[in-house]
């Protein structure tokens, strides 16, 4: 009874032979081949099955970590521990016109990486609580008596000593800016005021406290702060960890030759107060100049820097463009409205021969206030009277030349430069009077849809005063929507809708708009975007510390990765090895074959062929 011998896939120590009566000869060439392929094809996908599994583990795990930091930064509303040493902490004093508030920051040791920023943010007390203390009056009041000041400011330094750890003092940085009301004052009494803080404070507390340290900041510094600390808060500076995060290609100065940067869009802001307005975005691609003239005027309202603590790394490097206008916020728009209207109202009075605006019985009729409002405004002692008639769309008419537009190409209010933006990749947040305006009265606050706010405003407007009155009664707006938010609700709707999109010229279909009063349910400072920006180079001192340890730290956290890595590749390479060394066995074995008698009794009889041996 014939037999068949298997031995050209195996070692020849490995040989066997079977009958086929007890196995049907089915091992033949092609099923050789088709056993070598599955074995490559078990290899390969075991390595594939091994990768998918550490990347599906430490995906999750970076996915975790990046919900954790979120979340973190959400609900950062626990005691700061006082306890740790590796906290450090900063302080910020705004002197602002009307009063100074400390705030004190806090943040965990740098982890290292020169690529990230630190991790800053407000300390809380033990009753969770924001550290923050405000005192009035506005700094600029010690004018003529500067040698005060440093008194005046003591309490406020006093409340942070108390919070910032006695053992931290002298590595906490302390800053004392000053804004608008200190401004105003002529450079000597700046200096008088600031000379007395460097010379005091350094006397009374143990503060990193240096001349750089006391300054009086312009607007563009202070809008670029609250820039910095907006898209901090929105996590806009970290790296990019999702495919569908929104981003933006940049180029900047002296970056041609290594290409453009790709990194997370950043918001920019916009801000109506009561006397001014307040636009800042950044500026991704380089910008062109209609004029020389206009080149000069946009080098003031650009800001070029870097967040990053390497100054020859531009990951962090950012241009910005802020831009303030005072007499464009709420309130004093409406003055400026209300003296152009006594101007308009006199000449018309004389050419006409009348006497509209002058008693109660022919007021004047003004499209900006609520349908039948009496109201009345007083100049150089002269009354005028008005009547609203609730006209949305002729109260917006009657406001555009207040935004004193020019032809002139790339530019908004007040003629300005404005560089261009980018409306189909860009996102904007607009406070104070922006969200006032849509969510106080109108109930809209939140992403700003032109079409529907026209309506509702339009809508308000022409109700009657009597039925908003009635309305406001029994509480159907905001909490802290007053009377005089109903009166000037109208008004400033337009307002708002003119500086938006004929000022900035923001399209009317334009859907990034979100109208906040906080972000994440905190209310972001710009003190929170000066800490971020001076201590910029901290990190530094960590990373020269922790190098050597962070190393290592690194390899043992990825550890594990690698060896499951290399075990896969070792794996591979082995299956590989034994396939080669099978497949020249049966080259061998088949020249064997060829060579003669022997070897057919060889592969009949399963004895060793002398000839075969001296082959091998």
């Amino acid at each position: 009874m014939g037999r068949i011998g298997i031995s050209c896939l195996f070692p020849a120590s490995w040989h066997f032979s079977i009958s086929p009566v007890s196995c049907p000869r089915i091992l033949n060439t092609n099923l050789r081949q088709i056993i070598v392929i599955s074995v490559l094809a078990a290899a390969v996908s075991l390595l594939y099955f091994s990768v998918v599994i550490i990347r599906n583990k430490y995906g999750r795990l970076s996915k975790d970590k990046k919900f954790q930091r979120y979340l973190a930064r959400v609900t950062d509303i626990e005691a700061t521990d006082t306890n740790n040493p590796n906290v450090n902490y900063g302080i910020v004093v705004d002197c602002g016109s009307s009063g100074s508030r400390v705030f004190v920051y806090c943040w965990p040791r740098h982890n290292g990486n020169p690529r990230d920023l630190l991790d800053i943010r407000q300390m809380r007390d033990k009753n969770r609580k924001p550290v923050v203390m405000k005192i009035k009056p506005g700094i600029s009041e010690f004018a003529t008596s500067p040698e005060k000041v440093s008194d005046y400011i003591s309490p406020l330094l006093n409340f942070a000593a108390e919070h910032v750890p006695r053992a931290k003092h002298k590595e906490t940085p302390l800053y004392i800016l000053c804004t608008a009301g200190m401004r105003v004052l002529p450079k000597s009494q700046q200096k008088a005021i600031l000379e007395d803080l460097l010379t005091d404070i350094p006397v009374h507390f143990d503060f990193l406290f240096s001349d750089s340290h006391a300054e009086v900041i312009s607007g563009k510094q202070e809008g670029v702060y609250a820039w910095i600390g907006i898209n901090f808060v929105l996590g806009r500076f970290e790296h990019i960890e999702e495919d569908d995060e929104a981003v933006v290609e940049v180029s900047l100065p002296g970056s041609e030759n290594s290409g453009a940067i790709i990194r997370k869009r950043t918001a920019g802001i916009l801000d109506m107060g009561g006397v001014s307005t307040q636009i800042a975005y950044e500026v991704p691609e380089t910008v062109s100049f209609a004029s020389s003239q206009q080149e000069e005027v946009a080098k003031n309202l650009l800001a070029e820097f870097n967040l990053g603590c390497d100054v020859h790394q531009t990951e962090h490097v950012y241009r910005v463009y802020v831009a303030t206008f005072l007499g464009f916020g709420g309130n004093a728009a409406r003055q400026r409205y209300e003296d152009r209207l006594f101007a308009s109202m006199f000449q018309k009075n004389r050419l006409l021969g009348k006497q509209t605006g002058l008693t109660a019985d022919a007021p004047y009729l003004d499209p900006c206030l609520p349908l039948d409002i009496k109201d009345e405004i007083q100049q150089n002692g002269q009354t005028v009277y008005l009547r609203g008639t609730g006209d949305f769309d002729l109260c917006r008419e009657t406001l555009q030349p207040l935004m004193n537009k020019t032809n002139e190409t790339q530019t908004s209010l007040n003629g300005v430069y404005q560089p261009p933006i980018h409306f189909q990749n860009s996102e904007f947040y607009g406070f104070s009077e922006f969200y006032y305006c849509t969510e106080d009265v109108l109930r809209m606050g939140g992403d700003y849809n032109a079409a529907k706010f026209t309506k509702a405003a339009k809508d308000y407007c022409a109700t009657k005063w009597s039925i908003l009155r009635d309305r406001f009664d029994r509480g159907l707006y905001a909490s802290h929507a007053d009377l005089h938010r109903l009166k000037y609700q109208c008004f400033k709707s337009a307002w708002m809708f003119e500086v938006f999109h004929r000022g900035f010229s923001f399209p009317v279909n334009y859907r990034n708009l979100k109208t906040a009063l906080q972000v994440y349910d905190k209310e972001v400072q710009w003190t929170l975007g000066a800490i971020l920006y001076r201590t910029r180079f901290l990190p530094l001192r960590d990373i020269q510390q922790e190098v050597f340890r962070a190393s290592h730290s690194s390899w043992r956290g990825v550890s594990f990765v690698y060896n499951h890595y290399l075990f896969s590749g070792c794996f591979l390479v082995v299956v590989l090895s034994i396939l080669l060394y099978l497949l020249r066995l049966r080259r061998i074995h088949q020249r064997t074959l060829r060579g003669g008698s022997a070897a057919v009794l060889w592969m009949e009889e399963g004895l060793p062929s002398q000839k075969g041996a001296g082959a091998l």
